[in-house]
């Protein structure tokens, strides 16, 4: 017969036992009620072989489940919490079953919250967000089913939003450039082509002619210190090139030039 030799609580719903043949195991408290296990209890060697085969089904649905008690998670995910806990395959495939029995591991629930939730607090687009739930293990029926609760009009109205607070931060940028780091962001955030043309066409879309030139003077001014040395006809044409590679007009550009070396002469 083995006999329980000691009992002591560790982290978390787990006891470490002590069994008189010399061995320790890590015992759930689901499991210690379950056989009854006290100090100086005694048990034939099936039982206690039985017990050590539960142990890491046990252990390991216990870890799954507190996982589990803060989020949501998809059934990948809790796979590889499972064996970075070093839970057996087999048990792990018991756990996961066991799981889906209870409804706790979901995969169409949680990519169902997942969007609903993304939809509400983040500025993600469908492309990005579908390609998150992809790399969470879900199928492709089922990421489709989760992108219905994302339709066009939600789409449109975030990265509209985006948009809107994009140009609010552009500080000495030409509309063009501004438009076009507009455009690359919001396909970067997951927004199809369909969507980022409408936002540009609902924001502004032509130029206001002063922020326009005070933006060009701004860029200008940095570009005629760092060129000030060249000849002045390699000079201009460095700083056109420039100017007109970030989305300002070529007249506009020459009235700036022209008024710097108006003013160059003056000084001299």
């Amino acid at each position: 017969m083995i006999t329980v030799v000691s009992l002591r609580k560790v982290k978390g719903n787990f006891y470490k036992a002590a069994f008189s043949n010399g061995e320790e195991l890590r015992i759930s408290e689901d499991l210690l009620v379950r056989y009854r296990l006290l100090k100086g209890q005694e048990l034939d060697e099936a039982e206690f072989n039985e017990i050590k085969k539960k142990i890491g089904y046990d252990m390991g649905l216990q870890m799954a489940m507190n996982y589990l008690s803060y989020q949501m998670h998809s059934e990948m995910e809790v796979r590889k919490y499972l064996k970075e806990k070093e839970i057996e395959t087999t048990d792990r495939n018991q756990i996961v079953e066991t799981l889906k029995e209870l409804d706790v591991v979901n995969d169409q629930n949680f990519g169902d919250s997942y969007i609903r939730t993304q939809v509400r607090l983040s500025d993600k687009g469908p492309g990005y967000l579908s390609q998150q739930l992809k790399k969470k293990g879900l199928a492709p029926e089922v990421i489709e089913h989760a992108m219905t609760f994302y339709p066009q009009k939600e789409q449109l109205a975030i990265a509209l939003r985006s948009g809107e607070k994009f140009f609010k931060v552009q500080r000495n940028k030409s509309l063009r450039e501004s438009q076009q780091k507009l455009r690359l962001q919001l396909m970067q955030k997951g927004f199809s082509k369909e969507i980022v043309n409408e936002v540009l066409s609902l924001l502004e879309t032509e130029p206001d002619e002063e922020s326009e030139y005070q933006a060009l003077v701004s860029q200008g001014e940095k570009l005629w210190r760092r060129h000030q040395r060249l000849e002045p006809k390699k000079r201009n044409m460095k700083i056109k090139q420039s100017l007109y590679q970030k989305g300002f007009a070529l007249d506009t550009i020459q009235i700036f030039l022209d008024e710097k070396e108006a003013s160059d002469e003056e000084n001299f």
